[in-house]
């Protein structure tokens, strides 16, 4: 008896937008283009949005989707008319791992956030009133992943989105032009609803079961992050992506020392548990600035910066900074007796350049006390964000089948 002939169907077509965002890119949605069962959280939403990427992928490469692969370009962003007074769009991101089959919605992307604000002015999700035809117009985005407010300056030529410029980003190619953000409140109630420093210290020893213990500072900041000694893995803190990423064990090791972390800081009840939520926190080292070279052969030197920082995203070190760690890195090192004040010389500072993989990067912090805490009222930093492609994504029709809705 002959087996039944199976219906191959279609591929859906969706209205997308591929866009980078500072260093990084990703593929943007508006709410309403996605079709009815991936409108709302849930299994069809995530398998729709993992197939887009093209994952989960053994071979490591995203060969079969729009991802590129790494933590910078496995991304995707959902748009929508803002539902929170105040604010124009709601932004939701989601972190695609390359070999996991499931989407990490914990945070968000800093370096996507700067494409926010001309995706919304250019679908028409911004007033028409309040988009200038030369100048800035000011789009206030609502981070639904967080519950932050990000104000992102967008320059406007023509009554458009102005993409090219003289803006030069280290982790970036081509310049463009600058759009600055403003992260409003990034350490008010922390991303779970805890203080800037969960653990009610500002640096401390963590002791990492089986491994040792670190001298840390944990802090809810744009993100939550664990922060190091560069001195105390072994580093100097100029090191890039080879040196790290083929080290298995010292990769082994950074997880062990961020999942201790997720459980100091209220994140996650086991240390087992962190593996289901990659995207947070984030671990990062910093060390005392000193000369090096880029991993675009550029000259760094240590009379230029602040301090040196490095930071690992989903597994791997960052070519660049991500840019919810940069609003870490600039509150922290604006508060005494962390290790990432400690590492820029100490004292106060409302403002860090830090030197990074791919060269430098200046954030700026605004910190201060209040009921014998630390607040911070803002970050500020420049990115800069261009449209790589627009049209439509195709996806499996069936890539539906058997998920719950």
């Amino acid at each position: 008896m002959n087996a039944p002939t199976r219906i191959h169907r279609s591929q859906l077509r969706i209205p997308a937008t591929y866009m980078r965002g500072g260093t990084s890119k990703g593929v943007f949605f508006q709410l309403d283009d996605l079709p009815e069962a991936a409108r709302r959280p849930g299994p069809a939403r995530d398998a729709l949005l993992v197939r887009v990427i093209g994952s989960p992928d053994p071979y490591g490469k995203h060969t079969d989707g729009m991802g590129g692969a790494t933590s910078s370009t496995s991304k995707v962003v959902i748009i929508s008319k803002s539902a929170v007074p105040g604010h124009d769009v709601d932004y939701l991101y989601g972190q695609v791992p390359i070999e996991g089959n499931f989407i990490d919605w914990s945070g968000n992307c800093g370096n996507l956030s700067s494409a926010v604000g001309p995706f919304a002015i250019a679908h028409g999700l911004v007033d028409a009133g309040r988009v200038p035809a030369d100048g800035t117009c000011t789009v206030r985005i609502w981070q639904a992943n967080i519950g932050k407010t990000i104000v992102a300056h967008v320059p406007v030529t023509g009554g458009e989105v102005q993409e090219t410029g003289d803006f030069e980003l280290d982790g970036v190619t081509f310049p463009a032009a600058e759009i600055a953000l403003e992260f409003l409140d990034p350490a008010d109630e922390g991303e779970d609803g805890g203080a800037m420093f969960p653990t009610g210290h500002a640096a401390e020893d963590l002791i990492v079961e089986g491994v040792g213990t670190f001298r840390a500072t944990l802090i809810n900041a744009g993100v939550p992050v664990v922060f190091l000694e560069a001195a105390a893995l072994g580093y100097d803190g100029t090191e890039l992506q080879p040196a790290i990423n083929e080290d298995k064990a010292m990769l082994a090791k950074l997880e062990a020392i961020r999942a201790a972390g997720a459980v100091r800081m209220g994140l996650v009840q086991d240390a087992s548990q962190a593996a289901a939520r990659p995207l947070t926190p984030k671990i990062a080292f910093v060390a005392p600035p000193r000369d090096y070279v880029s991993s675009s052969g550029k000259p760094v030197h240590a009379a230029d910066i602040d301090l040196l920082a490095r930071a690992i995203s989903m597994g791997k070190l960052h070519h660049a900074m991500m840019g919810t760690a940069s609003v870490a890195i600039a509150t922290a090192a604006a508060v005494p007796g962390t290790v990432v004040n400690a590492a820029a010389g100490g004292g106060t500072r409302d403002v860090v350049r830090f030197g990074h993989p791919s060269g430098t990067l200046r954030v700026g912090a605004e910190v201060g006390e209040a009921g014998g805490q630390w607040v911070a009222t803002k970050a500020v930093m420049s990115r800069s964000a261009r449209v790589l492609m627009e049209g439509t994504v195709r996806v499996p029709a069936d890539v539906f089948e058997g998920v719950g809705q």
